[in-house]
């Protein structure tokens, strides 16, 4: 992993992802160490973010780096029309590493082909977002004990959901059962339906669950993201189709834990947060921890 961009999950192996949890573990257990003295990273968020640049930024501060970059292009030259390219090129001469947002799918894939620094992909547009899907994989891993052979239960906006993607994508080597419940407007993209079909993984799609709740081991509920819609309209007939609620976990499996990528709108009530399946507000800690051992794996200090 030394040196290498992360841009998709698919950089990574099966064992890669596994050393990377058993990194974070560690770093859960130790979160503040001296080892990034005199690393810099930069932080280029072309699209707002409050838990990755933060949980980010959090990882490189706890570790003995620094952090510079941008959480508002309206304060950058990108303001002024300079390109992705030179942006990049330039703030790779003031960084040892460079953490890139941007609404532009293969924006990060791009950026990696012209940068003499690692990229690493902090979402592009409904693409991917593969330190994410490690983060979720180590909170499944966390609360399940294991990740093979579970009842994956994916929620909400199917079709733009970058974190539905990525994770996807890293479960089929662990032989899960999917279940995909989403509106119409917003299933799964075929693309990842023949995916699964061709290494013989179970998924079904559906447009409610409150009749299967009790099959899940994880519940991973998604936003309906206004800011992929370019019609207004079908995002209003979108946006509050499964609101989950206590009640409807009555009946769920002991080990059952509910996860978000967030932020929240109003898929999961409040109700929900004071229960034991609820688990999102640990995932984005757990987030601080996977990124510590993604950085250093990068630099090659572990």
């Amino acid at each position: 992993m030394k040196n290498r961009s992360l841009v998709s999950i698919e950089d990574y192996s099966k064992e890669e992802y596994m050393k990377i949890l058993a990194l974070a573990e560690k770093f859960e257990a130790n979160p503040v160490q001296n080892i990034l003295n005199g690393k810099v990273v930069a932080t280029l968020f072309f699209e707002p973010s409050t838990r990755t640049r933060l949980s980010f930024e959090s990882a490189v501060n706890k570790l003995g780096g620094r952090v510079i970059g941008f959480s508002d292009t309206s304060s950058t030259s990108v303001s002024k029309g300079e390109s992705l390219k030179d942006t990049i090129k330039t703030v790779a001469n003031y960084s040892d590493l460079i953490v890139m947002r941007h609404p532009i799918e293969g924006s990060s894939r791009y950026a990696s082909e012209v940068s003499r620094v690692p990229i690493i992909n902090a979402g592009d547009g409904a693409n991917q977002h593969p330190t994410q899907t490690l983060l979720d994989l180590y909170s499944i891993n966390k609360t399940q004990g294991k990740l093979d052979n579970l009842h994956i239960f994916l929620i909400g906006d199917l079709k733009y959901g970058r974190t539905v993607h990525s994770l996807i994508i890293s479960l089929v080597d662990f032989n899960p059962t999917f279940y995909f419940i989403s509106p119409k407007e917003l299933m799964i993209p075929g693309e990842y339906k023949l995916m699964l079909d061709r290494k013989g993984i179970k998924y079904s799609e559906h447009l409610d669950f409150t009749d299967i709740v009790e099959k899940a081991d994880i519940i991973y509920m998604t936003r309906i993201q206004k800011e992929r819609f370019s019609d207004p309209m079908e995002y209003e007939k979108t946006k509050n189709s499964y609101v989950l609620k206590n009640n409807m976990l009555a009946n769920a499996k002991s080990n059952l834990k509910i996860l978000h990528p967030l932020p929240r709108v109003n898929e999961i009530n409040t109700d929900v947060d004071d229960t034991e399946q609820a688990y999102y507000f640990t995932q984005a800690l757990n987030g601080v921890y996977v990124r510590q051992a993604i950085m250093t794996s990068i630099f090659g200090l572990l």
